[in-house]
């Protein structure tokens, strides 16, 4: 089993990290009472991107750490 030891698994748990942090920040932007319609579309695509990546990545590191356990 891998652990964050590896520079590649610290690269992606600050990945997450980063991409969690922005995820809040455009949650609370989405709560705003200025925003318009057209940023909420900006901000919802941005997020649906961010989450897609995220996904991805998780299931390259599940797929990496299966792989070294035989």
């Amino acid at each position: 089993m891998s652990d964050l030891g590896d520079p590649s698994d610290a690269a992606a748990a600050g990945g997450l990290a980063a991409t969690t942090a922005r995820l809040n920040e455009i949650a609370s932007e989405l709560r705003g009472d200025d925003l318009t319609d057209e940023r909420a579309e900006e901000l919802a695509r941005e997020a649906a991107d961010l989450v897609g990546e995220a996904g991805n990545e998780i299931e390259r590191s599940l797929r990496e750490s299966a792989s070294g356990e035989d």
